[in-house]
């Protein structure tokens, strides 16, 4: 599908963009041109030296912030597919900077949106977090606002031919920011600072995560959001995994923190329905058309019962596996 095509990847820097170039290039994907779109110019000149000389004509690295909507008209010119990745994602930080964070995560977020538009692009994939699910948190209300921009776009595009979909996924392991490079760095301590000893988050690694890109850029129908059936894990089991002979110190929960995360709500389960791997919340405008169109994938079924999909399910992920996925990941750090 990308012969011959152009994707764009807003924050294209980030821990995502990285592993999704990589990917792509490790599986040779054939596609005309990859449009790295983010702020940050060391990382740009970081991410461009990874990218092999052979490969490289067919990369273009743009400097510019999804907050400045004539930059983004400049940057989609003849662009087919757009990744939306970039955002504001620190959780305290939001809660003392919030309009920075609606600049960015709202304002940008539909400049995003208003480009595509104006630039004839086929499909927008945005990738969202469990936080946008029943927020309490500033990041998280500004990642909802972002979720139904993107959704209710389907029902502005008029005539065009474009597409756009959501996905929202939990915490990716080991990725910028996350708990787990903090705690690494903690090994040889005797304590591990906890905010709470009962919390637990999903996971889903960055593979798992540049494959569902793929998928809902092949496959998605538009207006929906993207939920991908993933495990999650004790807090306290992942420093059980990491040290088990350090003791846990408890710091209380920081402002805008959950103890379960939640990936779907008790309320937006009525608009899903259930894919082998993935739940799929439909968009209220175009439900029924969109239940047709995925009747025909596998483990199609409707949801019956309402439910909320929460971090706190009946199984997790267990220490030995926690020790596996640690130990990948410090040997890719090393690679």
């Amino acid at each position: 599908m990308f012969s011959g095509k152009t994707i764009l990847i807003t924050g294209g820097t980030g821990s995502f963009g990285n592993d999704f170039i990589k990917n792509i290039l490790k599986n040779k994907l054939s596609f005309k041109k990859i449009i790295v779109f983010s702020r940050d110019e060391f990382k740009q000149f970081k991410l461009e030296a990874k990218i092999p000389k052979n490969s490289q004509k067919k990369f273009r690295f743009l400097l510019g912030d999804i907050r400045d909507l004539d930059r983004l008209n400049f940057a989609f010119k003849d662009v087919d597919y757009v990744v939306h990745a970039a955002a504001l994602k620190h959780v305290p930080k939001a809660e003392y900077n919030p309009f920075e964070y609606i600049k960015t995560n709202v304002i940008g977020t539909q400049n995003v949106v208003t480009a595509a538009l104006n630039n004839n692009v086929k499909k927008v994939i945005a990738l969202s977090t469990d936080k946008a699910s029943s927020p309490i948190n500033l990041y998280g209300a500004t990642k909802l606002c972002a979720d139904k921009l993107v959704t209710s776009a389907n029902n502005i595009k008029g005539n065009r031919q474009i597409k756009f979909t959501v996905i929202r996924y939990g915490n990716v392991f080991a990725s910028r920011g996350s708990v787990i490079p903090k705690f690494l760095e903690l090994k040889s301590n005797n304590y591990f600072p906890i905010t709470d000893k009962s919390m637990t988050r999903f996971n889903i690694s960055l593979k798992d995560a540049y494959n569902l890109v793929i998928w809902s850029l092949n496959y998605s129908y538009g207006g929906e959001i993207v939920v991908p059936k993933i495990p999650s894990y004790k807090i306290t089991d992942l420093v059980k995994a990491i040290n088990p002979k350090a003791k846990s110190k408890i710091i209380g929960i920081r402002s805008g923190e959950k103890i379960h995360e939640e990936m779907i709500s008790y309320n937006e389960s009525r608009n899903a329905i259930v894919l082998k791997d993935k739940y799929l919340i439909l968009s209220e405008n175009n439900k029924d058309s969109a239940k047709k169109y995925y009747k025909k994938f596998a483990g199609y079924k409707k949801i019956i019962k309402q439910f909320k999909y929460g971090s706190n399910q009946e199984k997790y992920i267990s220490i030995k596996n926690l020790k596996n996925l640690i130990n990948e990941y410090v040997d890719s750090k090393n690679d």
